[in-house]
């Protein structure tokens, strides 16, 4: 098992970093989250969980030891792949999932792409005795709507700043696709981070 990976940031994509190992470009699969803290030229360490398929080795990446092991749980519930269980860690922190589960919050998991009322249950049922109490001790004291709002906003325009776009692009892009964070927050959800980054790379893409 490749545990993690160190190195300098040899490019990144919207949902990929290329990590240089040894005079070789690793590609790791990450959620904007952590490709947000990542810039070209600088020096990274990511923890990783190797997936193996019949036809293909995925490598994909987390910003610490934590996240890879709720990534690694979450596929220990039926119909969780390593894609979806990316997607619920890129819209919720490793908390915010514990939270969820512990507290059978069906509307935190149905605001993951992919996720419905009764994929919903079906997780919170499996995974109520996997992934353990929450670690923070202020989880869960703001409302959904209060909690997400500055969250989203700070996630997406780092994650676009790390493109190499620049601060001023990145504004206008946040502020393009605010819209459908808002529509999010208000059925009380938190608002899907890649899916909104794929929409402003789509508005930068129109601009230029």
């Amino acid at each position: 098992m490749i545990a993690f990976l160190s190195g300098p940031v040899a490019a990144l994509s919207p949902a990929t970093a290329v990590i240089e190992v040894g005079g070789i470009g690793m590609a790791v699969q990450c959620a904007p989250r952590t490709l947000a803290d990542l810039r070209v030229g600088r020096q990274a360490r990511l923890a990783t969980s190797l997936v193996v398929r019949e036809d293909s080795l995925t490598l994909y990446g987390f910003a610490d030891d934590d996240e890879r092991q709720v990534f690694e749980l979450l596929q220990t519930a039926s119909g969780v792949g390593p894609r979806l269980a990316q997607a619920m860690l890129a819209t919720h922190s490793p908390d915010a999932l514990r939270q969820a589960v512990s507290t059978g919050d069906e509307k935190a998991l149905m605001a993951v792409s992919g996720i419905g009322k009764k994929g919903a249950q079906k997780l919170l049922l499996e995974l109520k005795d996997r992934l353990g109490a929450p670690l923070g001790a202020h989880i869960g004291r703001q409302t959904p709507g209060a909690a997400a709002a500055p969250d989203w906003r700070e996630q997406l325009q780092a994650a676009l700043i790390g493109l190499g776009y620049a601060a001023r692009e990145a504004e206008e892009a946040v502020s393009a696709v605010a819209p459908q964070a808002e529509a999010a927050l208000a059925e009380g959800v938190r608002p899907p981070v890649p899916q909104l980054l794929r929409a402003a790379l789509q508005t930068l893409n129109r601009t230029r």
